[in-house]
């Protein structure tokens, strides 16, 4: 590997490969930039130079492997959805929900909090989310999320998800995928310390209910640092309602201020809370949902990760009901990360000759995707 000079390295470039302090310290990963803030603190710790594979650029290219790429050839279409597999993924869905309310409900009333029991969970998150990711996913797309008392605790779960996954895409090292997939798990932990009068609304907040809840990004630091969470971890509980342009809240940092877990939870949470039905808003499907955040209004989202997250979950996101340009309907059952828009999709009521069902794969020029549908489109 290459020596780099930390004086000598460009603020906010980006380097091609992997940035090393040691063999095995990682300083930065192709999506992050080196800013002011890295800089600083490895000359204050007496570390003068960084090596990688890499070169310093003036602009993330995500145009390679080591930058996030997808690395798993081209997908088989004869693997479909296994029923099998599938039951294996609600089962562990409900499993997994069973498990966050019991923590929720332990650290709302008792306020304990185990971190290592919650690490140890989202280390067995990350492995099945890599072995089973497509089944997961279509779990969320066909499983309603829990009202009441057990929204916080859905969302949460499936912010950890598109976290993880999203983080996986970007080729995060273990030991911080992790972290990460703790980070989005507990982001939300602050809304249990608030009146449930106020987090249970079925209505609508007051003025006075909404700066109430503004408070709960300080109450998660607050509870997780209490509880000798990792800072990285505290942080992104205190900044995933920061935005790029300075508009967000509890302090409103701008970009180069705000952690890359707290970037990544703030896209995910988004998202997860767009496709969800609210008593005051109606859920949006999947694509309408990636295209709003794609849109990326006033620039609240950092662009590298929204990106990511455009083509780690796609841009028609699996699990989506589609009318297809021949006429046809279907599921989106699988994504290519190198290709967003043109997911695989299986035909309603076409099989092949072997009996399993039809899929096709999306062809720009031969083959489109008009327009989402309704799950009561497909019914009818």
């Amino acid at each position: 590997m290459k020596e780099f000079k930390v004086k000598e390295i460009r603020k906010n470039s980006f380097f091609t490969k992997t940035a090393f302090l040691d063999q095995n310290f990682i300083v930065l990963t192709p999506e992050m930039p080196f800013t002011e803030d890295i800089s600083s603190s490895l000359e204050k710790w007496s570390f003068n130079s960084i090596y990688s594979d890499g070169e310093p650029q003036s602009q993330y290219t995500g145009s390679n492997t080591d930058s996030g790429a997808y690395v798993g050839g081209p997908i088989d279409l004869s693997q479909q959805p296994d029923s099998g597999n599938l039951g294996k993924a609600e089962e562990y869905y409900s499993n997994l929900l069973f498990y966050i309310e019991n923590v929720f409900v332990k650290a709302s009333v008792s306020d304990e909090l185990d971190f290592k029991s919650i690490m140890e969970k989202i280390r067995e998150m990350v492995e099945f989310i890599r072995d089973n990711r497509r089944e997961l996913l279509m779990v969320l797309s066909n499983t309603e999320p829990l009202t009441g008392k057990n929204y916080t605790a859905t969302h949460s779960i499936r912010t950890a998800i598109y976290s993880i996954i999203v983080g996986t895409y970007i080729k995060l090292p273990q030991h911080r995928l992790i972290e990460l997939g703790v980070a989005a798990l507990v982001h939300e932990l602050g809304m249990l310390k608030l009146p449930s009068s106020v987090y249970l609304k079925e209505r609508l907040l007051s003025p006075q209910e909404q700066k109430a809840v503004m408070t709960h990004p300080i109450l998660g630091y607050t509870l997780l640092k209490s509880h000798n969470f990792p800072l990285t971890i505290c942080l992104a509980a205190l900044e995933h309602h920061e935005r790029e342009n300075a508009g967000g809240y509890p302090r409103r940092l701008t970009s180069d201020k705000i952690n890359l877990y707290s970037k990544i939870v703030a896209v995910a949470c988004s998202y997860e809370a767009l496709i969800t039905k609210r008593p005051h808003k109606e859920a949006k499907d999947g694509h309408t949902a990636m295209l709003e955040l794609l849109k990326n209004e006033d620039k609240q989202y950092d662009d590298i990760i929204i990106r990511a997250f455009a083509n780690s979950i796609s841009i028609y996101p699996i699990g989506l009901y589609v009318l297809l340009s021949n006429e046809k309907k279907g599921q989106v059952i699988d994504v290519t990360p190198e290709n967003p828009k043109n997911p695989i999709v299986q035909i309603f009521g076409e099989f092949n000759p072997d009996g399993k069902n039809k899929t096709v794969q999306i062809v720009p020029g031969a083959l489109t995707i008009v327009r989402p549908l309704k799950k009561s489109e497909i019914e009818n």
